[in-house]
């Protein structure tokens, strides 16, 4: 892929299933940061529900550890954008009684639509966006 390709969920979803995605390192240490702080980390993706079992094997590969919930689009999600389903998780989120005190992500439809985060940092993604 390159930096200006559209987002192609074949063959995203063909790398995803190598489990291996490196942490951004910046990312990775803000994480281990807020969980010693005390905060409740919440994973939030675009993948599906089939990924669960090598995106948590990737995630731990990564550094990623003790996550409070982890979030993949199940059958329901199917069909929606990403805006509609991400923005759907984080009210979800929010009628639970949870406050959502930051949100990073690699796409504008991470971060965009309500409710939305007190503090949202969007990530450089050379190699896809979605439209």
């Amino acid at each position: 892929m390159s930096w200006s390709e559209e987002f192609n969920e074949t063959s995203f979803d063909d790398w995803a299933f190598l489990a291996k995605a490196p942490a951004l390192p910046a990312s990775l240490k803000l994480y281990e940061e807020l969980q010693g702080l005390g905060f409740k980390l919440v994973i939030l993706t675009g993948r599906s529900e089939e990924q669960r079992a090598v995106t948590e094997h990737n995630l731990k590969l990564a550094g990623y550890h003790s996550w409070e919930r982890l979030f993949l689009r199940g059958p329901s999600d199917q069909g929606t954008t990403a805006v509609v389903y991400k923005s759907g998780r984080r009210a979800e989120l929010v009628a639970q009684g949870y406050r959502i005190h930051g949100s990073s992500g690699d796409q504008w439809s991470d971060l965009l639509g309500s409710p939305m985060a007190t503090r949202s940092f969007k990530l450089p993604n050379p190699m896809y966006y979605i439209s």
